[in-house]
């Protein structure tokens, strides 16, 4: 499983789930999935994300193996 810290991101800069979603070119609704961890993004969309938090990818995604 994919697991991010895009809530947390985004929290810790102030912005809405309407602006971050604008600032990536996506909708809102991909924005809330992504942070339920009900969207995996594509390796594009992942390096968007992490440059936007101006962070590495592996700092803001993280993979958890399924048991």
């Amino acid at each position: 499983m994919i697991r991010n810290t895009v809530f947390e991101l985004r929290n810790a800069k102030r912005l809405t789930q309407e602006e971050l979603a604008q600032a990536l070119g996506v909708t809102r609704q991909t924005v809330i999935s992504l942070e339920r961890n009900k969207y995996v993004p594509s390796l594009e969309m992942g390096f968007k994300v992490a440059r936007f938090f101006d962070k590495k990818i592996e700092d803001v995604f993280s993979y958890e193996a399924a048991e």
